[in-house]
């Protein structure tokens, strides 16, 4: 028999992780939005409630990823029932970590186990690129698809979606910092160019290939060595004031590398051990704060489970604990 609700967490994400523009992504531990639902008799999808988002998110299933990602998933399976969501964003809007295609995770998961589990994960992320493109313009998967799936994923084709798995390192902590800015996802992919030199192309691919490596082997030095991106970061790095400063800090304090988290404006770093990771946090916040921006900064570890059932004890951890805060314990 069917349940009637359930709630759901699904995890912050990473896209692009430097040179991998639209093919890499990760799942990070913390942020992450909570979604409820509930299934009703009387039909139609009713997004009762949006927090956290400061009024700025639609209540409109058809304008709202986590409504247009309900709506693909009973139109896939061929369900005819209503649906209300609750929907908790415990991130910002705009921060370059995902928040769209986290709550559209969220909605999918849980109407899967709602309803029997008829697809796996990867069917999901296929529904899911659908409902991205109500937030980009475009169907892409580097969020959604690590928000389902937990881990390191590659997207190897959107096309005929093809979502290849990809080890993750035990070893790498992730620090990031976001600056008190909004980026509109589709206003930095219109400042991207369209055409590349051959020899930035040729640097790129190298990188990428070196990147999967370094993961796959948790060769520390290969994946810092293989993180430059040629083509995307110098581009929207002109949208963070203050970007190469802030980067050149993190660099100079022991990061393995340091770019930006999607479209931005949070910033990532990747160090070997977390005392590292927090005190290259705080010199990238003190830089921000020299160029006059308020910034917070975290640190997590790589995801590998993505999204899933919670119960109130876990949902009240969450509603707990702000998410840029540094406690010792948080990782």
């Amino acid at each position: 028999m069917s349940r009637q609700k359930i709630e759901v967490f699904a995890p912050a994400t990473m896209g692009n992780i430097s040179c991998g523009y639209d093919i890499l992504g990760l799942a990070l531990e913390k942020p992450g939005d909570i979604v409820k639902i509930e299934r009703k008799e009387q039909r139609g999808i009713n997004i009762t409630s949006i927090s956290g988002d400061q009024q700025q998110l639609p209540t409109n299933p058809q304008k709202n990823t986590a409504g247009v990602a309900a709506q693909k998933f009973l139109e896939e399976f061929k369900i005819d029932v209503g649906l209300e969501m609750e929907i908790e964003k415990h991130m910002p809007t705009g921060s370059g970590l995902g928040s769209s295609a986290a709550s559209a995770a969220a909605v999918l998961f849980g109407l899967n186990k709602l309803f029997g589990q008829p697809a796996d994960r990867k069917t999901l992320v296929k529904i899911g690129i659908q409902s991205e493109s109500v937030a980009c313009g475009s169907g892409h998967a580097d969020n959604i698809a690590p928000s389902l799936l937990g881990g390191i994923i590659l997207i190897r084709s959107i096309d005929q979606p093809d979502i290849v798995n990809i080890h993750s390192p035990k070893n790498i902590f992730i620090t990031l910092v976001y600056p008190h800015i909004e980026i509109k996802t589709e206003e930095a992919r219109d400042i991207l160019p369209h055409k590349i030199k051959l020899s930035q192309a040729v640097k790129q691919w190298g990188n990428i290939a070196g990147l999967i490596s370094g993961f796959y082997t948790e060769d520390l030095d290969l994946i810092g060595r293989s993180m430059p991106d040629h083509i995307i970061e110098p581009v929207r790095s002109k949208l963070i004031p203050g970007y190469n400063e802030v980067k050149n800090e993190a660099l100079k304090n022991g990061a393995l590398g340091c770019s930006i988290s999607g479209s931005g404006p949070t910033l990532f770093a990747f160090s070997e051990n977390r005392t590292k990771a927090y005190s290259i946090g705080k010199k990238m916040e003190e830089t921000f704060r020299g160029n006059k921006m308020e910034a917070n900064s975290w640190v997590s570890k790589i995801n590998t489970k993505g999204a899933q059932e919670v119960d109130q004890q876990i949902v009240s951890s969450i509603r707990g604990e702000k998410w840029y805060t540094n406690p010792e314990s948080c990782c």
